[in-house]
């Protein structure tokens, strides 16, 4: 696995620390295995944590940590720590409001033309600040059972006003490509959904599993296959990565990126800049930058919304048009997503904000607990 960054110009690249590699050949999924990697200390404490939040991270993720730097921002977003264990009165277990949309069992409605479908609730890694943590893992919801499926194939097919079914979860990219080709067949029988999106990781941090096999598996007759990639940091844009993204794009997957503003992780100007250049050069559209939700124990990962705004708003007179996301902020209770880089929110004057959702409605921000 090459460890250059993919960036097709001769700018100098972002080098990649070379300790981690080889530590481990499987994925670390417990606080003794981290221990024996030396990502984390004897008697750290993290063990209360491991019990209420899943930890995985992939050998590729793995390589990339810098064990010496007790800043490096993989470590940040997939090492446990203390931090998640305190709990701030905003924060809420489904802090997007995905069960208050929820239909039937793995449907999430929100928007008219399009539904989220939720098969799975297992990742290849487990973000410490992510929003559904209460969900996924070992512990979580687990994969939708076949009565279940049937359930959510039957609400899909029978509201014609689904233009897009987006799977997620969980990363839908960990079920095989067997399972993934029978999702296909299902949706290429349901003539009004037109696009189907993928929301994974796995080319980043599993890339290996991007193979032949699973790229056949993402197509289906009729239907225009999209993918949307979460990374963080340029970093995480490694040769093999690269490599995954090239062999989805070559196969005809249209990619978009995902991100989250991290403190720690990416937030600062040049950080962002990198990352979303990086996604360019790979043929990724940058589509959204996340504010942080509202997670439980997820509050040393947020930074202000004023800072948020600031940062984007450098990023325009910095870097090419192509490289510009829209910086996002899910309002909590299911109210859906408002660009809040633009006009669609205001500072109340007590250290609150206004914002406005996709059907013109105001909303406070932190809800009031």
């Amino acid at each position: 696995m090459s460890d250059v960054i993919n960036t097709g110009h001769s700018t100098p690249t972002l080098a990649l620390p070379s300790r981690g590699r080889g530590r481990s050949a499987q994925s670390l999924k417990t606080v003794e295995s981290l221990v024996e990697a030396g990502l984390v200390p004897e008697a750290s404490g993290l063990d209360a944590v491991a019990q209420k939040y899943a930890i995985a991270i992939t050998p590729t993720i793995a390589a990339l940590i810098d064990p010496s730097d007790p800043n490096d921002p993989i470590a940040r977003q997939f090492v446990p720590e203390l931090a998640e264990l305190v709990t701030t009165p905003d924060e809420r277990a489904d802090p997007i409001g995905d069960l208050t949309h929820s239909p039937v069992e793995g449907i999430v409605h929100r928007y008219p033309d399009r539904v989220l479908l939720k098969a799975v609730h297992v990742c290849p890694v487990y973000c410490r600040f992510c929003f559904r943590r209460e969900m996924v893992g070992p512990q979580g919801l687990g994969t939708l059972a076949p009565a279940a499926m049937d359930a959510a194939f039957a609400y899909i097919a029978a509201h014609e006003e689904i233009w897009e079914v987006i799977l997620t979860g969980g990363d839908p990219l960990v079920l095989s490509p067997r399972r993934l080709s029978a999702i296909m067949e299902r949706l290429a029988d349901i003539a009004h959904v037109k696009v189907v999106r993928f929301h994974t990781r796995v080319p980043v941090v599993e890339p290996e599993r991007v193979d032949s096999a699973l790229i056949a598996a993402l197509k289906a007759s009729g239907k225009t296959t999209y993918l949307a990639l979460h990374a963080n940091h340029p970093r995480e844009l490694t040769g093999a990565a690269s490599g995954a993204i090239a062999r989805l794009v070559d196969a005809g997957v249209v990619m978009l990126s995902q991100s989250v503003l991290l403190k720690g992780v990416n937030d600062d100007v040049e950080t962002l800049a990198a990352l979303m250049r990086g996604f360019v050069e790979n043929r990724v559209k940058p589509y959204y930058l996340h504010h942080p939700d509202l997670a439980p124990g997820t509050s040393h990962f947020r930074i202000g919304i004023a800072e948020g705004q600031a940062l984007v708003a450098a990023l325009r007179g910095r870097i090419s048009g192509l490289c510009q996301p829209t910086y996002i902020l899910d309002i909590p209770g299911g109210h859906g997503k408002a660009d809040i880089g633009a006009s669609s929110i205001a500072a109340n004057g007590d250290g609150c904000f206004s914002v406005r959702d996709f059907r013109g409605v105001e909303h406070r921000y932190p809800p009031e607990v």
